[in-house]
């Protein structure tokens, strides 16, 4: 009896002991949740600084079909493929007039715009804008089938076809005939038509002999009528009129003066980037004519790539350009002084980086 005994308690005490280091082992089991624990945030901090964005300045930025806009198209480019300082909206618009209102009301920050029209809108906005630079120099010419006339005394006892009349095409040819002892119905004709294209298919067809037009349609006729050549390149007679006229500043960018004094490092970036365009398109015409057309700035690529060493695409800051702006200003202004918005522009219109 008393060995049984002896024998439960020994069992209540083993149950008992085996019991009571249960708990000891338990820390083993609950290791893993170490790593859980400081693993997670590290991954999470990882993530959120990967998948952040860095953000660009926009910019709106407008410009014109033809010279005035093809020196953008490699910019246009580079902005697609999300390389670029600045991220760019543009838009690309057939006649001048689309973007006076745009202009006006601050809905564009940077345009790319004839020169005289740059002055017209800095009367217009009220000193709201200022020119950036000159991105176009000329662009006219003479064209001629045969081989008549080889300058602008030539132009005497003949009759050449013309386009844009009441605008800088007219102002520039009058000067010039004026500067070479021509007057206009006396000893030269003019007779101008409404379209380019009009006038650039009258050419090629040979119902026109003499005409002055710009490019790219110098080059669309050229290419339609190889008989066709360029007579007279109006940028040369126009620098070898004057010793004060060193160049023809046709195309202009200006900027939204609030938004240039907001941002002078987006204006600084704009205008390296731009120059860099210019450059590639100058110094690449075959691959800038692709994007010329794809981005709608001239309809084929084959034309832009003829026309553009004929373009005189470049890029001079305002202050540089300041010189031949106001000859040139002070020329357009004494035939039509609307062609300017009646005054020339005081010296806070060019832009001071």
């Amino acid at each position: 009896m008393k060995k049984q005994l002896l024998a439960a308690i020994l069992c209540v005490m083993l149950v008992l002991a085996v019991g009571c280091t249960k708990p000891a082992a338990e820390p083993a089991v609950e290791a893993p949740a170490e790593e859980t624990t400081v693993e997670a945030p590290a991954a999470d901090v990882e993530s959120d600084a990967t998948e952040t964005p860095v953000e660009k300045e926009v910019v709106r930025v407008a410009a014109l079909k033809g010279p005035t806009g093809m020196g953008m198209s490699y910019l246009m480019e580079e902005d697609s493929l999300e390389t670029t300082a600045v991220d760019y909206e543009f838009e690309i618009v057939g006649a001048p007039d689309q973007l006076v209102g745009q202009i006006a009301k601050g809905e564009v920050d940077i345009a790319a715009v004839p020169t005289n029209l740059a002055a017209v809108l800095d009367v217009k906005t009220e000193g709201k804008i200022q020119l950036l630079g000159i991105n176009t120099l000329g662009v006219l010419y003479v064209v001629e089938n045969g081989d008549t006339v080889h300058s602008i005394t030539d132009l005497k006892d003949k009759i050449v076809g013309a386009t844009g009349k009441g605008a800088t095409p007219e102002y520039v040819l009058n000067y010039l005939l004026a500067e070479n002892d021509l007057v206009l119905d006396e000893n030269v004709q003019v007779d101008y038509m409404m379209e380019h294209a009009e006038l650039a298919s009258m050419v090629a067809a040979g119902d026109v002999k003499i005409a002055l037009l710009p490019q790219p349609y110098v080059t669309t006729v050229m290419m339609g009528n190889p008989d066709v050549r360029i007579a007279i390149d109006l940028n040369e007679a126009w620098v070898d009129s004057s010793e004060a006229l060193r160049s023809l500043p046709m195309g202009a960018v200006v900027v939204n003066k609030a938004y240039a004094q907001a941002h002078p490092e987006v204006i600084e970036a704009f205008m390296s980037e731009y120059k860099i365009s210019v450059d590639y398109v100058n110094n690449n015409p075959e691959e800038a004519g692709a994007l010329i057309e794809k981005y709608g700035i001239i309809p084929k690529a084959a034309i832009a790539t003829k026309a553009i060493p004929n373009c005189s695409m470049t890029l001079i800051p305002a202050q540089e350009a300041k010189s031949d702006i106001l000859a040139f200003y002070e020329v357009l202004k004494s035939f039509n002084p609307q062609a300017i918005g009646g005054q020339i522009p005081t010296d806070d219109f060019f832009y001071q980086e």
